[in-house]
């Protein structure tokens, strides 16, 4: 009886083991627009994902290819990682502009995530609208986004990070834009990213809110000019509290002296929150940064970590 009895027991592991990797292969969605995948549209993929699903994340893998799409993550779609092939050649886009039927700034996005716990690796995303206005290419509102090796594309507004203590994480990615282009109210972490500037204007607008500790921190990442650029600020409070380091990283000759800018708006220095702490290149130098900066010390600076600002959430 014991000899059955152990049979079926390893019968049962077999099926049971069996079973979860079908359930395991099923997660794993592949999108390419020459018909070689489960969909040629990375929307209709999404679509395809389970509602608040509890199991193992969902894997969309998507070919090479531009795919020309307007984007929306629902709220109820969570634990996704959408992988591009190569993020020089996996690219996502779109055209919309603020003036386009005064659609305005929140509408323009290529792509909008709401759910949480949401990757994108690997991959472009632009919004190649003429500079007529705002247009935005990644628009996050989720919580616990992780954004890794990817290309974020544009012009003004490139990058909108929304929503009070919601967590984003950049690592490896590259940023490019003109005006205000990472903006947002959300508390973002980059880390080893390349931001290029295209024009003489602002890098960042945070609108980070009063009880929100941390905004954007910006750590050993590398600030990069377009050749036509000798006059570049690192950023302006889009609202009062805007809270906004770069620390550890590198800016060339053509950051302004000064650094930062008020918005046109002398209250806003009483309680914006801006800092720097061990910066290097020609742009680095401090001696003629606004008064109202703050400049860490060693021990300011070692409080701010990655663990400390994005809390629980560890990419």
């Amino acid at each position: 009886m014991s000899k059955y009895r152990k049979i079926f027991q390893l019968i049962f592991v077999f099926a049971a083991l069996s079973g979860t990797n079908q359930v395991n292969a099923e997660k794993k969605i592949v999108v390419d627009k020459n018909g070689n995948g489960n969909f040629t549209s990375l929307q209709e993929a999404i679509n395809s994902v389970r509602a608040f699903d509890p199991a193992e994340p969902t894997t969309i893998f998507v070919k090479n290819g531009t795919y020309y799409e307007k984007i929306v993550i629902s709220e109820h779609t969570c634990n996704v990682k959408i992988e591009g092939e190569d993020k020089d050649k996996t690219i996502i886009s779109y055209n919309d502009h603020a003036k386009i039927n005064n659609m305005g700034t929140f509408r323009t996005y290529t792509i909008q995530v709401r759910g949480n716990d949401i990757t994108l690796e690997n991959l472009t995303i632009e919004n190649n609208a003429e500079r007529l206005g705002q247009a935005v290419a990644l628009h996050s509102e989720g919580d616990r986004i992780t954004v890794k090796n990817c290309k974020l594309l544009g012009n003004q507004d490139t990058f909108y990070a929304a929503g009070e203590n919601r967590r984003i994480y950049l690592e490896n990615t590259y940023i490019e834009g003109t005006t205000d282009f990472i903006f947002g109210g959300a508390t973002v972490w980059f880390e080893n990213c390349e931001i290029f500037c295209k024009t003489n204007s602002y890098i960042t607008a945070a609108s980070t809110a009063q009880q929100v500790k941390y905004g954007f921190v910006f750590n050993n990442c590398k600030i990069a000019l377009a050749d036509s650029v000798d006059a570049m600020y690192l950023g302006r409070p889009w609202r009062a509290y805007a809270m906004t380091v770069f620390m550890n990283c590198y800016l060339p000759k053509g950051i302004r002296p000064e650094g930062w800018h008020n918005w046109d708006n002398k209250e806003n220095e009483k309680t914006a929150r801006f800092a720097e702490y061990n910066n290097r290149g020609e742009g680095s130098s401090t001696t003629q940064r606004v008064k109202w900066v703050k400049m860490l010390t060693k021990k300011e600076n070692r409080k701010i970590t990655r663990e400390n600002v994005l809390l629980d959430f560890a990419p």
